[in-house]
C-alpha cells in the first residue's frame, strides 16, 4: 500500500539513505472510504485520489511544524510502500468529523522501508507558514494553493530550504 507519512525535514535530514524506519504513526493512503467519498463526488481517477491523501499528509505535517518551531517551516511528506496488513484505517470517534477519510495508523516498527519519493513546499512557502502560525487566514488559503515540489528519494538530500 503506498503510504503518505507528514514528517518535517528535520526529519528528512535525518535519513541516512533511502530507507527509513517506521515506528507506529499516523499517514495517509487511498483508503475505500476515501475512494467512496471521492467516488460520490464524481472523482473516479486513483492519481486523484492519491493527491488528496498526499494533501491530507502535508496538513498534518503543518502540525508537526507548529509543535516544533526549531524544525524548518517547510511541508514535507514521504511517499513509502508498506504491506498492507501493517496498515489500518483510524476510525473516527461518533463526535469526531475532523479525522481524515485517508487517515491510516502504520502498526510498526517497519524496518528498512524504501522512500519512493518526497514532496516538500518550495523554501519561499516558509513566509506563509510562518504567517498561518501567526493566525493569518489568508496565508492558509495561499498555503492550500501551493502544490508540493516532487523529489526522487535520490535528490532527498539536496531539498532546498
Amino acid at each position: 500500500m503506498r503510504l503518505y507519512v507528514p514528517v518535517t525535514l528535520a526529519e528528512i535530514d535525518a535519513l541516512t539513505g533511502p530507507t527509513m524506519t517506521l515506528e507506529t504513526r499516523g499517514a495517509h493512503a487511498a483508503t475505500p472510504a476515501l475512494v467512496a467519498e471521492l467516488a460520490a463526488e464524481g472523482v473516479d481517477d486513483l492519481e486523484e485520489v492519491e493527491y488528496v491523501a498526499q494533501l491530507a499528509a502535508a496538513d498534518d505535517s503543518l502540525v508537526l511544524v507548529a509543535a516544533d518551531p526549531a524544525v524548518p517551516w517547510l511541508r514535507a511528506v514521504v511517499s513509502v510502500d508498506v504491506p498492507d496488513s501493517s496498515v489500518r484505517p483510524v476510525e473516527p470517534a461518533a463526535d469526531d468529523d475532523d479525522v481524515a477519510s485517508s487517515a491510516v495508523t502504520v502498526e510498526g516498527p517497519l524496518t528498512g522501508i524504501r522512500i519512493v519519493c518526497a514532496h516538500v513546499d518550495e523554501p519561499e512557502a516558509a513566509s506563509d507558514i510562518q504567517a498561518v502560525m501567526g493566525g493569518d487566514d489568508d496565508a492558509i488559503e495561499r498555503l492550500a494553493d501551493r502544490d508540493l515540489l516532487w523529489y526522487d528519494a535520490t535528490e532527498i538530500s539536496s531539498i532546498p530550504r
